[in-house]
């Protein structure tokens, strides 16, 4: 069961880095990042280190709410007994904001104008920084993959660490892949971007559905007990 948590939570993690608010945040900080070097080499480092930065800032932000769950005994054997039944209807409030039909206005963006001057000025280790600071800007899509899908599995896998580690890695293969296409073929870029779009749409669609039949799955099963 653990691995087809792990699955799924790279799975989560392809799909918040495909989505078009922060596919387009990755690929404007790597391009701010390596822009000066004009070395292949340069801007490819910086797009490792900028994945790193998101990896740590998603196992750490993970690590620490699903431990302050499960540091609180009383929360903690709560959430075991109950968390299938929460699973249910959380899993069809993200299918909704997948499909778009919910939470399309909202964002948490953190101002990152003095580390992006840093960045400027200063080595390409502030890629590091920057990554974690992107990574907590979340967007409607970003925040209910995180909140609302990868969260309830850690802590139903009781994983404080693995399950967040995987949504990470999930988010880092698109930014590194972005990283050689704009190191390599920058005057691909928007052609890549445009198409990427139009398979998030379909993906995000497909995800959505998904969600919802699985979560209604869950309601009947362990709220209802029908099935």
């Amino acid at each position: 069961m653990i691995w087809l948590s792990v699955f799924s939570a790279f799975w989560l993690g392809i799909l918040t880095a495909i989505s078009p608010c922060p596919l387009a945040t990755n690929i404007a900080a790597i391009t701010f990042i390596g822009r000066n070097a004009g070395e292949q080499k340069h801007v490819i480092f910086s797009g490792l280190l900028y994945s790193i930065g998101r990896i740590l800032a998603y196992i750490g932000l993970g690590g620490l709410i699903t431990m302050g769950l499960f540091s609180m005994s009383e929360i903690s054997l709560f959430l075991q007994k109950h968390m299938n039944e929460f699973l249910g209807p959380i899993m069809v409030l993200l299918g909704l904001v997948l499909l778009g039909w919910i939470g399309s206005g909202a964002s948490l963006m953190i101002n990152s104008t003095k580390l992006q001057e840093k960045a400027k000025n200063g080595g390409l280790f502030w890629a590091i920084p920057i990554g974690v600071i992107f990574a907590l800007s979340f967007c409607p899509v970003s925040a209910g993959l995180f909140f609302g899908g990868l969260l309830p599995m850690a802590i139903s896998e009781n994983s404080i660490f693995i399950i967040p580690l995987f949504y990470g890695l999930g988010t880092a293969i698109p930014v590194v892949i972005f990283a050689f296409i704009i190191a390599f073929f920058s005057s691909y870029v928007s052609k890549v971007f445009n198409q990427l779009k139009k398979i998030d749409l379909w993906v995000r669609r497909i995800a959505g559905t998904a969600f919802i039949l699985v979560g209604i799955y869950y309601c009947l099963t362990h709220i209802y007990g029908v099935l």
